[in-house]
């Protein structure tokens, strides 16, 4: 692997990648060059060779990639051969729609907690039996189900003093579906999923017929860099 720093998006496409390749596997293909992988799936067979170099040397010239080896070796580089237990706070509309997303249940996500501050949610169980918990328990839950990522599926004014609570009790994962950016914290890394960015994105591009109709991925992208150019 090379040494230098490797970017949020080049990261993000090793994603876009995998799932590629998924969907090959089950199609029972065995092989495939990056032409035609490209080719496949509307992506561009340099970019996919250049994000591949990052991490080492995958393919055969000639010969292609082997969509089992490629994909075992994804997973490792994404960190998806572990079990990683996640735990949403805020059990309103949003946080029970994501509490029941089958792809956290996937890939090794586990779904083992929600929570909420409302008297009248705690108790109640979501659609898979999952139990809405008190916010109060969060601290003690993360240590005892040694949660690794927590989703925030909280209103803005509640955000930064989770964030708190949250680092404090051990996690450097967060995925903020909250409305605000959260500050930085050392050795922890938030990914923020503004929908009004992406809505707003959308309406620039339709205000604008002559600009480009790129396409981004994945839902837990920090969509502000995805809007950048560059890797």
């Amino acid at each position: 692997m090379k040494t230098e720093k490797i970017s949020e998006l080049t990261t993000s496409r090793l994603s876009l990648y995998l799932r590629c390749l998924d969907e090959l596997a089950s199609e029972g293909v065995e092989r495939i060059s990056s032409k035609a992988m490209a080719e496949q799936f509307a992506l561009h067979s340099a970019q996919i060779r250049k994000d591949l170099a990052y991490f080492g040397e995958f393919g055969v010239r000639g010969v292609g990639y082997s969509v089992s080896d490629l994909r075992e070796q994804l997973r490792q580089i994404l960190g998806l051969n572990t079990d990683r237990n996640v735990a949403i706070v805020g059990a309103g509309n949003l946080g029970i729609a994501l509490a029941t997303y089958g792809g956290f249940n996937s890939n090794g996500f586990r779904m083992v907690a929600i929570f909420d501050s409302d008297p009248n949610k705690i108790g109640t169980k979501t659609r898979d039996g999952l139990c809405v918990q008190d916010a109060r328990e969060l601290s003690d839950c993360i240590q005892r189900e040694k949660i690794d990522i927590v989703v925030f599926a909280v209103p803005a004014a509640a955000a930064e003093k989770l964030l708190d609570q949250v680092t404090a009790a051990g996690i450097k994962a967060v995925l903020n579906f909250a409305p605000v950016r959260l500050p930085p914290k050392p050795g922890v890394k938030i990914k923020h999923v503004d929908f009004a960015i992406s809505l707003e994105s959308l309406s620039y591009f339709l205000a604008q017929p002559n600009s480009s109709g790129q396409t981004t991925t994945g839902m837990g992208a920090d969509f502000r860099d995805l809007l950048r150019n560059g890797k």
